[in-house]
């Protein structure tokens, strides 16, 4: 019975030509690209602090967290801002394409390799309509000594 498949609902976001999810309870907006204030001191992948919304937001560039070929910005990159170790941060994507329902028992484990991302950030993929969905791990993607990191220079 297709009704009692536990469903989870994703953000689908794009990096390259990789479609990647988060969980939506995680997210609390999804913002235009918008100037980002540098901190100096910080590590490559931390691009700055924004003000949204009167809440001053650590923002990292996930192209430079994975190791991918940076870009310029364009009208569809965004801002998406996530809940991680309790501190709202804000990762820079390509595009927020789609929301969707992933069934949950179609998400497997991380294979060994997937695309140009570590293994340790992802915690598994989903075959859906001829697209394959990866969906992040964010606790790894920022850990807890970075979170901590972020908290001492701006809070």
């Amino acid at each position: 019975m297709a009704e009692d498949n536990k469903k989870l609902k994703v953000i689908v976001f794009q990096i390259n030509d990789e479609e990647y999810t988060v969980p939506v309870d995680l997210v609390g907006s999804i913002e235009r690209m918008m100037p980002v204030t540098r901190v100096p001191g910080t590590q490559p992948f931390v691009k700055g602090v924004l003000n949204l919304r009167g809440v001053v937001t650590p923002v990292i560039d996930l192209r430079e967290r994975f190791g991918i070929e940076d870009v310029n910005d364009t009208d569809a990159t965004r801002i998406i801002t996530v809940k991680i170790h309790e501190m709202n941060v804000g990762l820079i994507v390509d595009a927020a394409n789609d929301v969707l329902d992933l069934e949950e028992e179609n998400i497997e484990p991380p294979p060994e390799v997937v695309g140009t991302v570590e293994v340790d950030y992802i915690q598994g993929v989903s075959k859906m309509d001829q697209r394959l969905f990866i969906l992040l791990n964010l606790d790894k993607v920022l850990a807890k000594d970075d979170v901590h990191e972020l908290n001492e220079l701006y809070v």
